[in-house]
C-alpha cells in the first residue's frame, strides 16, 4: 500500500501554535538535564575503557635497560590489539581466566610489553626467539637456530646527562656536542634472519654473555634488554622484581608504538614553565 504525504489544511500550524511547541521543547526539566549530562559521562567513560582495554595504554620507562631506544624518562603508548586481548589488557587486575582472545603471536624484534611471571609488575623487552626457536648467546652474541646474528659497530651512542639519566657502568663521560656533561657508549647494530634490525649496547665481555642452547617451549619468548649488559631478561630465572626469565605470551600486554612525551626528569609539579624545558623535544612522537 503507498503512503502518501499529507496536504492542504491539516498539514499546516498556525505561527502561535509552533511558538508554543518551540517553548515546550525548549524548557527541558532539571532532572532531564541531569539525566542527559548522567548519559553523556557514561558514554564517555565506556569509549575511555574501550581505548583502554583495546586499542592503546600508557606506559612509563623507569630504567635504562632499553637503551639506545628508549631511555629512562620516556612516556609511551603500547597497541593492545596486534597480539589479542586478556585479563592483563584490563586497566586493573580481576580474577578472570588466563589466555587471549583473538590472539596473534608477535614477530621477533617487536618491543614487547608484559606482565612479570612473578610479582605481575609490567616490564618491556625486545622478542627475540619465538615457541620452537633454539637460542644462545656466545660472547654477547646471539645464536639463533645455529646461525650467529649479524652485528655490526657503529657510531657512539651519547646520552646527555639529566636528573634521570646518569652515566651507567660501560659508559665513558664526555662533553657533549653542546658542551654540556653525556655519556658515551659503544653502539652496534643487530639484524635478524629476515633483514629486521636493531640497535643494542655492549659494554665488553660480562658473566651474562655466554648463555647455553635452550629451546622456547610453545606459547613462550625469549626477550633481551637492548643494553645487553644492563638488563636482567631472559637469561636469567625468573624472581620477584628481577629477572623475566622465558616468558608465557599469555602474560602479553602490546607493542610499543610511539613515544607521546619524553622529560629528562628536571620539571616541577609548581613550576609549569619547567614542563616545557625539561621536555626532550626531539624524543617526542617517535615510532618504535
Amino acid at each position: 500500500m503507498d503512503v502518501k504525504a499529507q496536504s492542504g489544511a491539516a498539514s499546516r500550524v498556525s505561527p502561535d501554535q509552533g511558538s508554543k511547541s518551540r517553548e515546550r521543547t525548549n524548557k527541558e526539566t532539571p532532572d532531564a538535564k541531569r539525566g542527559s549530562f548522567t548519559w553523556f559521562l557514561v558514554k564517555l567513560l565506556v569509549v575511555v575503557l574501550v581505548f583502554r582495554i583495546a586499542v592503546f595504554s600508557p606506559f612509563s620507562i623507569p630504567s635504562e635497560s632499553m637503551l639506545p631506544r628508549l631511555v629512562n624518562g620516556d612516556y609511551l603508548l603500547a597497541a593492545k590489539w596486534p597480539y589479542g586481548l586478556s585479563v592483563h589488557s584490563l586497566p586493573l587486575p580481576l580474577n578472570l581466566p588466563e589466555g587471549r582472545v583473538l590472539a596473534r603471536e608477535p614477530q621477533r624484534g617487536d618491543i614487547v610489553l608484559f606482565k612479570h611471571p612473578v610479582d605481575g609488575r609490567d616490564y618491556i623487552k625486545r622478542l627475540i626467539a619465538l615457541p620452537g626457536d633454539e637460542i644462545a648467546l656466545r660472547n654477547g652474541r646471539v645464536v639463533l637456530n645455529g646461525e650467529l646474528l649479524a652485528r655490526e659497530q657503529i657510531s657512539d651512542f651519547v646520552l646527555p646527562l639529566s636528573s634521570n639519566t646518569d652515566c651507567a657502568w660501560g659508559g665513558t663521560q664526555i662533553a657533549g656536542p653542546d658542551g654540556a656533561p653525556a655519556c658515551r657508549y659503544d653502539r652496534f647494530r643487530e639484524t635478524l634472519p629476515d633483514g629486521r634490525s636493531y640497535d643494542v649496547l655492549d659494554f665488553g665481555p660480562t658473566p651474562a654473555d655466554g648463555f647455553a642452547t635452550v629451546f622456547v617451549p610453545e606459547g613462550h619468548m625469549f626477550v633481551l634488554g637492548d643494553n645487553r649488559d644492563n638488563s636482567r631478561d631472559s637469561r636469567f630465572e625468573a624472581r620477584a622484581g628481577d629477572a623475566v626469565g622465558i616468558v608465557s605470551q599469555d602474560l602479553l600486554v602490546g607493542r610499543a608504538a610511539i613515544i607521546m612525551w619524553s622529560s629528562d626528569g628536571s620539571a616541577e609539579w609548581l613550576k609549569p614553565w619547567t614542563w616545557l624545558t625539561a621536555a626532550r623535544w626531539d624524543r617526542i612522537g617517535r615510532l618504535l
